[in-house]
């Protein structure tokens, strides 16, 4: 019985990506792009909490949003809402953006007269974390009703990321959450994530995290 060939698949086609994530990311640098790959599971206040950094920094920086989702053009319509400009990308099913579909829709988006261009992933914790998408920086919401031990449960998100927002803080009091313990579950998994609490509805936290990010397209740039 003759040997049978094994095909590593799944590592081939992270290995493909990562090259091509690498290639848009220096695309970008070149045009001074900044790219920002932001993930979180559903109903962690993402779209909110981006309609309000778009808010606090969209005099100063140009801003370009890609919303992905498997179907619907709702987040982009009210992205659009804040005048800057959105594209929807449907996914076709797919749980996830690699750097082909982000490249894509950059060019859809087009970035000509873009310094932040945002990419707001497909909602959930774990495809997401897997793929390179070419960004600058990672950025990963985690809302208060989710509950402090999902650095444990979904490592690879928190690993990969830049920063972390912790949001719907207003709601701390009604839920069972501790602000030190996910911060150090957090660090944990990734001693160098920036760990940014807030809350989108009240603002709350909002000048800390917009700070942060604005620091971040300026030095990119230089």
């Amino acid at each position: 019985m003759g040997e049978v060939r094994i095909l590593e698949i799944k590592e081939n086609v992270f290995a493909d990506n990562d090259r091509q994530a690498d290639k848009l990311r220096e695309k970008l640098k070149e045009k001074g792009v900044f790219l920002l790959n932001l993930m979180s599971s559903p109903g962690s206040g993402k779209t909110t909490t981006l309609k309000g950094t778009i808010n606090v920094l969209k005099d100063e920086l140009r801003i370009g949003v890609m919303e992905a989702d498997i179907d619907s053009d709702v987040d982009a319509q009210t992205i659009a809402e804040t005048g800057v400009k959105a594209i929807q990308l449907h996914t076709g099913g797919m749980c996830h953006l690699d750097a082909q579909m982000t490249e894509q829709g950059i060019e859809g988006l087009g970035i000509e007269d873009v310094d932040l261009a945002i990419l707001e992933n497909v909602g959930n914790l774990v495809c997401p974390a897997e793929f390179d998408t070419g960004a600058s920086k990672n950025v990963m919401i985690l809302s208060v009703p989710e509950g402090h031990d999902k650095p444990l449960k979904y490592p690879l998100m928190f690993e990969i990321c830049d920063a972390v927002l912790i949001n719907k803080i207003d709601v701390l009091p009604y839920f069972d959450f501790d602000m030190e313990l996910v911060k150090n579950y957090i660090h944990q998994r990734n001693p160098k994530a920036e760990i940014f609490p807030v809350s989108a509805k009240t603002g709350e936290g909002m000048e800390v995290w917009t700070n942060w990010l604005h620091r971040q397209v300026t030095d990119w740039k230089l």
